[in-house]
């Protein structure tokens, strides 16, 4: 007798379904701002599964153990996309003004006997249904982010490439890369190429992160943007919007392997970016030729290891920005300098063999400095004026004449 008055109570609450659905429907337009501003095909979409929802309902509460799952499918009748659509709040809005209106309505549509019955159900049910909008967006999250994380990774390799064209810039728009205005006046980018850390700890326990998210949510806090890529056994990570790459490193080397971590030279977009990876990944092949680098460390404070390790660019960035300067005019700075590294750095010895007063060798060896950035009187500058002494010899041997 009970289960014939459930079916018959189940059987009224059926009957009552579209009135039921229209009801939310009217008050989703009356109630939720946003829904209004949504197009026609999407708001479609959210009555087809507000519908859904509450033909599940009734067939669950004729049967619960026949339709356990029942809370969990409503969800199947809309698209994908429709996680893109509305947020995690807003669906909870949805499901909150879709049980308040039931609640409210039923009173009006069934006996006042059954109304006691189907408002603990819904109660019940209301619960299932926040789990399963949960599921969804937490399903749709994941899948959005092992994408995100494939399309990362081919932008990096882009990058890395040189193969940048305008969709690279859309692509990277679509991850969140803002091109954000750095302190020169232009969205500057840097490439920093390291050490990948070990497969076998990528990121710190119960982290619940890897290794490239926490790169590059350290790179916003610190602001800059970022995009991030493992390769093989190096990480790379494309920063975004500022002029001082060296500072924003400093906060993430912890997030690096062991050894070196070079910074390529700033340049003024993405679509550049393939000059400042260049010369990144020079430099951390030729780091090693230098023990005592600092971490991290500016590609271009490498370029006599990177030019004696067969890099072509920074053997002609030392030829026409070191050396051609050095040739300009009689040539006395060129023949001071040269004169001072054979002597072995002895401002006397300079003066002795130029036939010139020490304090003239001192003058010219300051304006050396100020032409060039390099002071010979310190012992890593001397040895990169060495190095480009040298190459520009080789390469352009008639003085005055730029390195192509």
């Amino acid at each position: 007798m009970a289960r014939d008055g459930h079916r018959a109570r189940a059987d009224r609450l059926q009957a009552a379904t579209g009135a039921l659905a229209t009801a939310a429907m009217a008050a989703m337009e009356a109630k939720l701002p946003w829904f209004g501003q949504l197009s026609a095909q999407d708001r479609s979409w959210i009555g087809l599964v507000a519908q859904s929802g509450i033909s599940a309902f009734v067939d669950w509460f004729r049967d619960p153990e026949a339709h356990s799952s029942m809370p969990t499918r409503i969800f199947g009748s809309a698209p994908r996309e429709f996680t893109r659509v509305i947020s995690l709040h807003q669906t909870v809005d949805l499901v909150r003004t879709t049980i308040e209106t039931i609640e409210t309505t039923i009173g009006t549509l069934l006996p006042p006997a059954d109304v006691p019955v189907v408002h603990e159900a819904i109660q019940r049910y209301a619960r299932e249904v926040a789990f399963a909008a949960a599921t969804v967006y937490a399903q749709a999250a994941e899948m959005r982010g092992a994408w995100d994380a494939r399309l990362e990774a081919l932008l990096v390799d882009s990058v890395i490439r040189g193969e940048t064209d305008e969709s690279v810039r859309s692509r990277a728009s679509a991850l969140g890369w803002t091109g954000a205005i750095g302190t020169a006046g232009a969205a500057e980018v840097a490439v920093v190429v390291g050490r990948a850390p070990a497969a076998e700890t990528p990121a710190p326990a119960n982290s619940g992160s890897s290794v490239v998210d926490l790169v590059r949510h350290a790179a916003r806090e610190a602001g800059a943007d970022a995009l991030c890529a493992v390769q093989g056994d190096r990480l790379v990570v494309v920063l975004g919007g500022s002029s001082k790459p060296v500072e924003i490193v400093q906060k993430l080397t912890r997030w690096f392997g062991p050894g070196p971590i070079v910074v390529g030279p700033v340049v003024k977009d993405l679509m550049s970016a393939v000059t400042s990876a260049r010369a990144a990944v020079a430099g951390l092949r030729a780091v090693a030729a230098w023990p005592g680098a600092p971490r991290p460390v500016y590609a271009d404070e490498l370029l006599p290891e990177r030019s004696l390790s067969g890099d072509g660019h920074a053997r002609r960035q030392l030829a026409n920005e070191v050396y051609a300067p050095l040739t300009a005019g009689d040539g006395a700075l060129l023949d001071t300098v040269s004169a001072y590294l054979d002597s072995g750095g002895s401002i006397e010895a300079t003066a002795r063999a130029l036939f010139v007063h020490a304090n003239t060798v001192r003058y010219r060896l300051k304006r050396v400095a100020d032409l060039t950035g390099y002071n010979p009187l310190n012992p890593r500058d001397s040895f990169t004026l060495r190095v480009a002494l040298t190459l520009g010899r080789l390469l352009s041997p008639e003085p005055g004449n730029p390195v192509l």
